[in-house]
């Protein structure tokens, strides 16, 4: 397929790589300069999204935010200015629910396709191509964007109609950000204790307590290896628009309220940018110790 992909930053850079190793031309755009590897691999680069539009069957999204896609779609020289009937547009990125389902009809209304299909599995599931892929829209949308999610992803759901798919991502990150902040608790104890939390980590690794977070992100809070993966500041933004939703819905999430004012305590620190695994620096600025402190 001709493929149009906006948004080349640490994760969609190499989503964008994989779809260009499975054979498909693809038509690049990014804020910064698009990356030369891509170039060389046989990557397209373009001056605009609505040129990425003109050129492309479908066009993919992998950007920061709510109020980026609504720019890339139907700014100045967006998606929507050059799109053709019968092109899909693919939203990967993480937003707004709500926002979703209007930019879906909207696209729609120029006679063009629409999924949401967020990601959750960080820079390293998208460098493996090992992401797992959270589709709203269509079933024959769906159908036929199968091939290029499988070229992205391991795990590839159609949760139900569009905005099923940012609902799956945003329940996804609650579960990812209260799970970070057992790990770093149960690890700021042991070290306070005085164990070896590496030790205390491979022993619980073998129980119910093991995880992925506790494999990936434990390491990280004992190494001391901070950088993102996965930034601090795009979780508060995931984190909001799960308390937005609970609001809108009557819900209490009180353990999510609870880690978005840990990352809170991180930014008040200069952590922004820190990988959310560094949530534990928060717990440790409370506690006056750091793991694997001696």
């Amino acid at each position: 397929m001709n493929i149009g992909f906006i948004g080349l930053g640490i994760m969609g850079a190499p989503m964008a790589g994989h779809l260009i190793a499975a054979g498909h031309s693809l038509f690049l755009k990014s804020r910064r300069a698009v990356p030369e590897a891509l170039v060389a691999a046989g990557g397209t680069p373009c001056a605009t999204a609505a040129e990425v539009a003109e050129r492309a069957e479908v066009v993919i999204l992998m950007l920061p935010d709510t109020p980026d896609v609504e720019t890339v779609l139907f700014g100045a020289d967006g998606v929507a200015a050059g799109l053709r009937p019968g092109t899909t547009v693919i939203d990967m990125s993480s937003i707004s629910p709500i926002a979703t389902k209007d930019f879906a009809a909207r696209i729609r209304e120029r006679g063009g396709a629409y999924l949401d299909a967020p990601v959750s599995g960080g820079e390293v599931g998208a460098k493996n191509a090992a992401l797992s892929i959270m589709v709203g829209g269509d079933e024959a949308d769906f159908g036929r964007a199968q091939p290029l999610f499988a070229a992205m992803g391991k795990t590839v759901t159609h949760v139900g109609p569009v905005g099923s798919g940012q609902v799956a991502k945003v329940a996804n990150q609650i579960i990812v950000a209260l799970t970070i902040e057992a790990v770093a608790e149960g690890l700021l104890f042991a070290s306070k204790a005085g164990a070896d939390p590496a030790k205390v980590r491979e022993a619980i690794t073998g129980g119910l307590a093991t995880s992925r977070i506790l494999e990936l992100h434990g390491k990280r809070m004992i190494d001391r290896t901070f950088d993102p993966g996965f930034r601090i500041g795009l979780h508060q933004k995931d984190l909001n628009l799960a308390l937005e939703g609970a609001r809108a819905l009557g819900l209490s999430l009180p353990a999510t309220a609870l880690a978005q004012q840990l990352f809170s305590a991180c930014v008040a620190n200069g952590g922004a940018a820190w990988d959310h695994s560094a949530m534990v620096r928060a717990l440790e600025i409370m506690a006056n110790h750091e793991v694997g402190a001696a």
